[in-house]
């Protein structure tokens, strides 16, 4: 792999790694501000809101320059909003609850992200042929999760009482840190760790494509992203991908909320000791993404669906595991068979997208897909969250939607390959 890829991996990581650090820190503060459960899972739709809001200008804008570029400026967006969290007192409008101020904030750390991710999956297609696109996104998924456990366990690490309590005695002589919480004093280390991957992004090579914005007229480019995703769904390889990857996508960010509150009931567990199971999740997902890399190739991609299916029928066994030597070896097998199954539908999705319309809208049109997901599925999660619906409930429902799900793409797949409408995936560079 060249150079310029493993900068990549490295901006990509520590960027994810704040990321995923960050919504600890966030959730630790709305529960400092003693917030009803519901309104937990309602951090990560401000975040992703802004994945759908902006999905038709986003790709427009990370092909308008170098990918370098805007990976550098989508990340100095997220540093504002991580600022924002971080002096959210300093925010607070008379009559406007502080929570409020902090959703807010994350919601612009949230439009950073979405229009970094475009700029972040778009370059591979311009830095390596389509052969190793399986291959290169094994590696970026695979970092992509590592730095989901480690930012998951930094964010619990950092949050903990034994960690902020030697944070919150720091001290610089003569300046008034404004560090007066663990979360405060989790968000200031978080910020640091946004700042190494800027400077990752700068050294980011340009790979010489020719970037020019398509318009900056707002109705054109809207018009011109319906036509994309129209584009993209028609396709028949390009239907299955993207109703794949939508499914997984919200599905893992619904699952990331469920085993916090699992981990609560089922094994009385604080969420710093919750985070560890998510992080042990990712390491399954980590696993799955380096042997899907090293033994599916993009030709056979499709063949991995059946995986999901599997995945959702063993998320339901989450409620009969009451002790955590049964609960760690089960994280990592549904984090193992996601894994698995999502790198080569996203590699396929790419190859796909940049065929039919270029990289950064292919990507702006996963991720608005994708994201709309994470809405719709997060928000009926907090409905029954705000029924009271047991958790061991809310996962047999969780397990089953994902089942019929993939059962349902699996046979929308066989019904094409006996119409024969499926494109040719070409075996050498073209």
């Amino acid at each position: 792999m060249p150079l310029g890829f493993y900068l990549i991996m490295a901006a990509q990581f520590f960027s994810s790694l704040a990321d995923n650090a960050l919504l600890v820190a966030a959730i630790s503060l709305l529960m400092q501000m003693q917030t009803p459960e519901w309104m937990t899972p309602l951090l990560k739709f401000f975040f992703t809101v802004s994945y759908v809001l902006f999905a038709a200008f986003v790709g427009a804008f990370a092909d308008s320059m170098a990918k370098g570029k805007v990976m550098f400026l989508t990340n100095l967006v997220k540093i504002v909003g991580c600022l924002i969290i971080f002096f959210h007192e300093w925010f607070a409008v008379p009559g406007v609850p502080g929570y409020l101020v902090v959703l807010i904030a994350y919601s612009i750390v949230g439009l950073g992200a979405a229009a970094y991710s475009p700029a972040k999956y778009g370059i591979l297609t311009e830095l390596l042929p389509h052969q190793r696109l399986v291959i290169a996104n094994g590696w970026i998924e695979g970092l992509t999760v590592a730095s989901i456990i480690l930012g998951t366990l930094l964010g619990g690490v950092l949050v903990s009482k034994a960690v902020s309590s030697i944070l919150l005695e720091f001290d610089v002589p003569g300046i008034n840190t404004g560090i007066d919480t663990p979360p405060e004093a989790a968000i200031a280390v978080i910020v640091v760790f946004y700042a190494i991957a800027a400077v990752f992004n700068l050294y980011i090579p340009d790979t010489g494509v020719d970037h020019r914005a398509p318009s900056r007229n707002p109705f054109y480019l809207v018009r011109e992203f319906a036509h994309c995703v129209k584009l993209l769904w028609r396709d028949k390889l390009g239907q299955i991908s993207l109703a794949t990857t939508t499914l997984f996508w919200g599905a893992g960010a619904t699952l990331q909320f469920i085993v916090l509150k699992w981990a609560e009931v089922a094994l009385g567990y604080s969420l710093s000791q919750a985070t560890v199971l998510q992080g042990v999740c990712a390491v399954g997902i980590a696993l799955g993404a380096v042997i899907a890399a090293r033994f599916v190739p993009l030709q056979r991609a499709v063949d991995v669906v059946p995986v999901g299916i599997a995945m959702g029928l063993i998320v339901i066994a989450m409620n009969l595991a009451t002790t955590v030597s049964v609960a760690i070896p089960l994280m990592i097998l549904i984090g193992a068979l996601a894994g698995f199954f999502v790198v080569p539908m996203n590699a396929l999705l790419q190859h796909r997208g940049h065929i039919l319309m270029g990289a950064g809208h292919s990507i702006a049109v996963q991720n608005f897909n994708e994201n709309l997901s994470i809405l719709v599925m997060l928000s009926v999660y907090a409905l029954l969250m705000w029924l009271n619906f047991s958790i061991y409930a809310v996962v047999v429902i969780f397990g089953l939607f994902v089942s019929s799900t993939m059962l349902l793409v699996r046979r929308a797949h066989l019904h094409n390959l006996r119409k024969g409408t499926i494109p040719v995936i070409p075996t050498e560079a073209h």
